[in-house]
């Protein structure tokens, strides 16, 4: 799957998402896309490439766990990633130039939702992370 910022300066590719795919309510994950939630995919680093505009990403620090990554030229959200886990990074699907291979599975940190947001579908709803189930 290709993808790219809304200039076309920024553009990867993803072989495969992970199975976490969740619309995200934080208030950050809001601020940052300017909409009612953040939709995020996980990719494996082993599974993505950035093939154009790697170097003129702009990277925010959001917090003392996380960093953000944007396109300088038209503002486009990219993505999020864990400063602990460099393995991995989760990809604004928006930014997708087509459909993604999973669809969000849930919707996480609802707790900090926007009021005049309505959740209208029967995904799972969790108030903070998803939480960790062991098998």
């Amino acid at each position: 799957m290709k993808g790219s910022c809304l200039c076309g300066a920024v553009q990867y590719e993803v072989k495969t998402f992970e199975e976490n795919v969740s619309h995200c309510h934080c208030s950050k994950c809001r601020k940052f896309h300017g909409a009612a939630t953040g939709t995020y995919g996980v990719v494996s680093m082993t599974n993505f490439t950035w093939t154009a505009g790697e170097d003129r990403i702009a990277v925010y620090r959001s917090s003392e766990k996380a960093e953000r990554g944007f396109c300088p030229q038209c503002g486009s959200s990219l993505f999020f990633r864990f400063l602990s886990n460099p393995d991995y990074i989760d990809i604004a699907l928006g930014t997708l130039d087509e459909e993604p291979d999973r669809l969000p599975k849930d919707h996480i940190y609802t707790a900090f939702k926007a009021k005049w947001c309505v959740i209208g579908d029967d995904l799972p709803q969790y108030p903070g992370a998803r939480p960790i189930i062991d098998e």
